[in-house]
């Protein structure tokens, strides 16, 4: 008896000690039906993976940024999310959304690590005879409706002299490459990381033309300049310039600093091995570390201390 009694006592230490080994971290991400989604289930994996599963990310359906953002208020423990950096700064600030909703526990939200960037693509005809904005004037975009890009290509088009020259097809989103390949449409407008799936499916079977932008353009936007790669797409000589709206991901003070340097050393680490499985992590590089506006968590800081990353006095 006294043996087994011994042995109980041992498992339930053990089992003890697993339990306090064991990290569990929630994770806000996107809309299940998003790449955002897919993207935090594969940070999700990863973690498990090189953690030999001492993280444990669960992950939640979100219905966007701002809903992300202001759960950062009320939730308790390792709770993490993802933002354009500008929409941390107006929570932070009072304003905009987040007027009639301050809170001062915005104050305590802290930069993790970046993540793919929303970058825009204005996808045309490859014998559509456009190869500039100003060449869409007469022409037939899609552009959608309620998202990012549908927002941000309404805008490009008003900015760029465009506005009532530009016929506006009143088609969904999800019915653009098969517009283009019926030549109902002579292009459209979407946001995402790259490679975004429906310019891979549109290149593929059409040829396409991803548009640039100037410097000139670019500034006028206010947004980020992107460089994607060439060879990203199907028939893609040249490198493509546009915009992008950054996507960090976040916590809050309430992590402790060895969570957020084991969280961030890992997902570093694991980047590459997600790169061969979904490219869209490949065009995450610590370059884009300045992309975050506000302070980076003490325990990320530390790992990036250590692995030589460059990061400004105002992120510390």
């Amino acid at each position: 008896m006294k043996r087994i009694g011994m042995i109980l006592a041992a498992s339930a230490i053990f089992a003890a000690g697993s339990a306090f080994a064991e990290t569990r971290i929630t994770y806000k991400a996107a809309k299940t039906s998003s790449s955002y989604y897919q993207m935090a289930v594969q940070i999700a994996e990863a973690m498990k993976k090189s953690s030999d599963g001492n993280i444990i990310v669960t992950v939640e359906e979100s219905q966007g940024s701002v809903q992300n953002v202001l759960e950062a208020s009320v939730r308790q423990g390792n709770y993490v999310f993802t933002s354009p950096p500008s929409l941390v700064g107006l929570a932070q600030q009072g304003k905009a959304m987040f007027a009639k909703r301050p809170s001062p526990r915005f104050q305590e939200i802290r930069a993790l690590y970046p993540i793919p960037s929303l970058s825009m693509h204005f996808v045309v005809r490859a014998d559509s005879g456009v190869n500039s904005f100003a060449d869409l004037a007469g022409k037939k975009i899609l552009i959608g409706k309620g998202s990012f890009g549908a927002k941000e290509g309404a805008k490009y088009i008003k900015l760029f002299g465009l506005e009532g020259k530009v016929k506006l097809a009143d088609v969904e989103l999800s019915n653009a490459v098969p517009a283009l390949k019926n030549r109902r449409i002579d292009g459209f407008v979407t946001s995402g990381s790259f490679p975004a799936p429906n310019v891979i499916e549109a290149a593929a079977g059409t040829g396409v033309k991803v548009l640039s932008l100037s410097d000139a353009e670019i500034a006028k936007t206010k947004r980020t300049k992107v460089v994607i790669p060439a060879g990203t797409y199907s028939g893609q000589e040249q490198a493509i310039t546009t915009t992008s709206l950054p996507v960090i991901a976040y916590s809050t003070t309430q992590m402790d600093n060895d969570t957020a340097y084991a969280y961030t050393k890992n997902f570093w680490a694991e980047k590459k091995r997600m790169g061969e499985n979904a490219a869209w992590w490949n065009g995450v590089t610590p370059d884009l570390l300045a992309n975050i506006k506000g302070k980076i968590h003490p325990g990320a800081l530390k790992y990036y201390d250590e692995a030589g990353f460059k990061i400004r006095d105002d992120q510390r």
